[in-house]
């Protein structure tokens, strides 16, 4: 194993804000990009004040910001414009999330980034895109959920479409961020130059949906919401246990399907007709949830556990924070680190998203304070002192 990191050596400026592509961003700096965090001198990203905060200082940044160095620029004023160009002549990409047509008012679009740099990648995170009749709308992760579909079939049969209580259209899009920018730089490769990655948030997590628009224009159908079920199998739900706690039940499988039935004591439905298909199974899903539900509710939870497990029937506790932080599966596989904090001494946080065996990532650092790093990147860029003064003079820094 190398020391290394896989992604050592490429520069990534961030100039994105809430959440998809300074998370894309993120992701990168986990594998040794150095990703330099692009901010308004007197407007930090918003964030910094996003959600709890300890002592006056902003928990979310901790996370989000880590891995990166922090400089100030006023990119709508002239020397902040030109020492963004400065910086982007030995950057590999740039990452941000403007309306469009916002960098090319400021006189930073493809045009100009390219002349200076034909190598470099623009990755362009927005709600709806870089065309199209919606393109200059403001756009939240929470629109791409409502426009997706994801809400429309989320929820009980009979409530309202509901919204997921977290980024999660964001957190999809940063992954593909990521993705295009790494296919982008692989192309460049072949190519020697770069290009411009046009990311809509309203994408992406309708990529994950599955086959919704083959099934409608094909079949004409519209899933349903179906709370816990599934219209493909059954039993499929979450259950009470004894002890008052929850778990989670599933049978995508027949093989687990016909476990779960000796299981709970209800062999005799395998033999019906029904029982041989999932979708099938799924119309009789009152019946398959009673007589799991009853088993479950007369077991604590780790009875349950240990009765699906000898049976190598798939089952899982409903976890919230508390067990995540506590459970021996992900304290094996390293997926919360300790991490070093200037404020707070150690802060746990997620570790990097997978474990490469060669070139591993990790966490150098968590989130560090606005403008941090303003001097030191700017003079690496070829600033003397005496350019840095004059641009704090101007306020573009």
């Amino acid at each position: 194993m190398t020391t290394t990191p896989p992604l050592a050596g490429l520069r990534v400026l961030d100039l994105a804000t809430l959440f998809a592509g300074p998370l894309a961003a993120t992701m990168l700096g986990d594998f040794g990009a150095d990703v330099i965090k692009v901010e308004h001198p007197r407007k930090p990203d918003p964030s910094r004040g996003h959600g709890p905060a300890k002592d006056g200082v902003g928990l979310w940044w901790k996370l989000l910001g880590r891995n990166k160095r922090t400089i100030t620029l006023d990119l709508s004023t002239p020397g902040g414009r030109a020492t963004l160009l400065r910086l982007a002549t030995t950057s590999d990409v740039i990452i941000e999330n403007f309306r469009p047509g916002t960098l090319e008012r400021w006189g930073l679009g493809w045009a100009e980034l390219s002349a200076v740099n034909d190598r470099l990648v623009l990755a362009r995170v927005t709600g709806f895109g870089q065309d199209g009749p919606y393109a200059r709308r403001p756009g939240f992760g929470t629109l791409a959920e409502a426009m997706s579909g994801f809400a429309a079939i989320t929820g009980e049969p009979d409530g309202p479409p509901t919204l997921p209580p977290f980024g999660l259209a964001d957190s999809i899009a940063a992954l593909a961020t990521s993705y295009a920018v790494m296919t982008a730089l692989h192309a460049r490769t072949a190519t020697g130059r770069g290009q411009v990655v046009d990311m809509a948030i309203i994408e992406p997590i309708l990529t994950v949906l599955g086959p919704q628009p083959l099934w409608y224009d094909q079949l004409g159908y519209v899933q349903p919401r179906t709370g816990n079920r599934s219209r493909n199998n059954a039993p499929r739900n979450t259950y009470r246990a004894a002890d008052g706690s929850w778990l989670a039940v599933s049978t995508s499988a027949q093989s687990v399907a016909e476990r779960v039935m000796r299981l709970v004591g209800r062999p005799e439905l395998i033999d019906e007709p029904w029982f041989a298909e999932g979708t099938t199974r799924a119309e009789h899903a009152d019946e398959l949830d009673e007589a799991v539900g009853d088993w479950i509710a007369r077991h604590t939870r780790d009875e349950a556990m240990a009765a699906f497990e000898k049976a190598e029937a798939a089952i899982a506790p409903i976890y919230d924070i508390r067990d995540v932080m506590n459970d021996p599966q992900y304290r094996a596989l390293g997926t919360l680190a300790d991490v070093p904090d200037p404020d707070f001494g150690t802060v746990r946080m997620q570790n990097v998203l997978f474990r490469l065996s060669e070139t591993p990532g990790s966490i150098r650092w968590s989130g560090r304070p606005h403008g941090a790093d303003t001097d030191t990147v700017l003079a690496q860029a070829g600033l003397t002192p005496a350019e840095i003064a004059a641009l704090r003079a101007e306020g573009a820094v």
